[in-house]
């Protein structure tokens, strides 16, 4: 999982990323691609 500056840029990359908000960090997630995982904060 990376942890990124700006998570708009991991959401661009593929049509399947959601944006997560989960314990006070943002998760850019993907079911069919887990390679997009991304975090911030």
């Amino acid at each position: 999982m990376k942890v990124r500056s700006s998570l708009k840029s991991a959401k661009a990359r593929d049509k399947n990323c959601r944006v997560v908000r989960r314990r006070g960090r943002l998760y850019v997630i993907n079911k069919q691609n887990p390679r997009f995982k991304a975090r911030q904060g």
